[in-house]
């Protein structure tokens, strides 16, 4: 299962009455409205409770999905003839979520951390009400890897899990739950099970989503390893800019900050009974666990190898200046048997050896020659040239 992509919200004040429906299908955000109300459906017996507020579009409208009902008739209904209500959210405003929470009974402390987002993936309860944060993480593909390039984008789903509801809060442009939704309705014997179904379901999207990723992430670590790594073509130069490394290094670290904080969570899922889990799907959170320690397994080797390809990048760029400097030096011991004897015999004394010579200039030239290929000779079979 694949992390769903391209979302958007319609938005309109929560529960407040307006003669202006939402859509309950639609996943584009719609300037026009005002309310962070995504989906909104009661679940009975595995299935979708058809409502009767949901009519069919007008015809010649933009859309031809029904219009559902609020989340408060939604419970309303669930309190009268059972089942449990999915609502779904994508970025409320306090405002807009105050309602909700009221009529829910959630924590305070919880409905401020599902508002302003920036949570650290964790699983709390309160009462009789689960919050659970995941982090979702989208590979950004690039066609070249830079010091400046953006490899993963995170966005967030918290989930309220009650007895009779299930609430979702979305953030950021990634991890849609309609195909989820799609998927689960489509599966009435595994939503029966109510609103831990629908938990695991979010949980098992997020972990699949992360384990996408980090074949996409592998792919552009081999890249930079094997430039590291093999021998520049000639005439360019030798490593490769520390900037794109480190660059992917701090990808990486954000990558493993959603992913490390959430293996606890669900050890604790899949191992602790809990009385708004159902037994049966307990045994599914296993799996997802299983998953998600593996992912965090690999992204933590990520970060080691990404600091070995560093540290060697590093190193390679020391070498290759130490090499640059031993050949200056050497061409500048070379350089200096020339210098010396044009310096001695440009004093311009009287009495110089062999100044009145026929053969003085050649054969001292010739020294020379023979002194700067000897020097030469030597420093060529020491490695310095």
């Amino acid at each position: 299962m694949s992390m769903i992509r391209d979302l958007r919200a319609v938005v309109r004040p929560a529960l407040r009455k307006t003669s202006t429906p939402y859509n309950g299908y639609d996943t584009t955000r719609d300037p026009s409205a005002s309310s962070a109300v995504v989906d909104c459906a009661v679940y009975r017996d595995g299935r979708r409770v058809q409502s009767p507020q949901c009519v069919p579009a007008p015809a010649g409208a933009s859309t031809q999905e029904p219009v559902c009902l609020t989340p408060r008739e939604a419970m309303r209904r669930v309190r009268e003839d059972g089942g449990f209500a999915w609502i779904g959210l994508h970025e409320p405003t306090e405002a807009e979520f105050a309602g909700i929470a009221a009529e829910f009974g959630l924590h305070p402390l919880a409905v401020e951390d599902a508002v302003h987002a920036h949570q650290r993936p964790k699983l709390e309860r309160y009462d009789d009400t689960l919050f659970t944060v995941f982090k979702t993480i989208h590979y950004v593909e690039h066609a070249e890897l830079t010091a400046t390039s953006e490899v993963v984008e995170t966005g967030e789903v918290m989930c309220f899990t009650g007895r009779d509801f299930v609430i979702t809060v979305r953030h950021g442009g990634q991890g849609s739950l309609r195909a989820l939704r799609n998927r689960l309705q489509s599966d009435p014997e595994l939503l029966a099970k109510g609103p831990s179904a629908v938990l695991h379901a979010i949980a098992d999207q997020v972990v699949d989503g992360y384990l996408a990723v980090v074949d996409a992430v592998q792919d552009d670590i081999d890249e930079v390893e094997i430039e590291v790594f093999s021998a520049p073509a000639k005439g360019s130069p030798r490593g490769v800019d520390a900037g794109r490394i480190y660059q992917l290094k701090r990808e990486v670290l954000e990558f493993k900050r959603a992913v490390s904080p959430l293996l606890r969570p669900m050890q604790l899922l899949s191992e602790r009974p809990m009385r708004l889990v159902d037994p049966d799907i307990q045994k599914y959170f296993r799996d997802v666990a299983d998953h998600l320690a593996r992912v965090q397994e690999q992204v933590v080797g990520f970060d080691e190898l990404l600091n070995s390809i560093l540290q060697a990048n590093l190193a390679q760029a020391s070498v290759a200046q130490n090499e640059d400097m031993r050949k200056i030096t050497s061409w500048a011991a070379i350089i200096a048997v020339p210098t010396m004897v044009c310096g001695v015999y440009g004093m311009n004394f009287d009495h110089m050896p062999e100044l009145h010579w026929k053969y003085g200039y050649p054969i001292s030239m010739g020294l020379v020659a023979v002194a700067c290929l000897v020097i030469h000779r030597t420093l060529k079979r020491n490695g310095w040239l």
